[in-house]
């Protein structure tokens, strides 16, 4: 039977590498308490402010559009995840993109897949 390759830990800014769980042994206890706060992992009142804007500038969902489709955007997607990277997070030049609810959660759970 193929052995599961080993992934990232998901706790905001490790880089160690864990295999048969989302996070490693040093992170391992801290991910058994309930997971952060929608605000506390950085989605407050600044970045409400922040994807509204985002949206208004680019109101169409940039998946639908490749497939010829007018999509309107519901959502601002991390195209890198940020994984608690402030600077990553708030990069809109270049690591926001604006897609719609369906194409996000594809998205999502694409992600989870490859690295949960």
């Amino acid at each position: 039977m193929p052995v599961r390759p080993g992934r990232a830990c998901q706790y905001g800014g490790c880089a160690n590498i864990t295999v048969g769980s989302f996070y490693c042994d040093e992170h391992k206890n801290i991910s058994e308490r309930s997971r952060l706060s929608s605000t506390e992992r950085g989605y407050n009142r600044t970045w409400q402010k922040a994807r509204l804007m985002f949206l208004r500038r680019n109101p169409l969902c940039v998946h639908c559009e490749e497939d010829g489709l007018l999509t309107p955007a519901t959502e601002v997607d991390h195209i890198v995840p940020h994984k608690g990277d402030k600077e990553l997070f708030w990069d809109s030049e270049n690591n926001w993109q604006s897609l719609c609810k369906s194409c996000h959660s594809i998205k999502t759970n694409k992600e989870m897949d490859r690295h949960g």
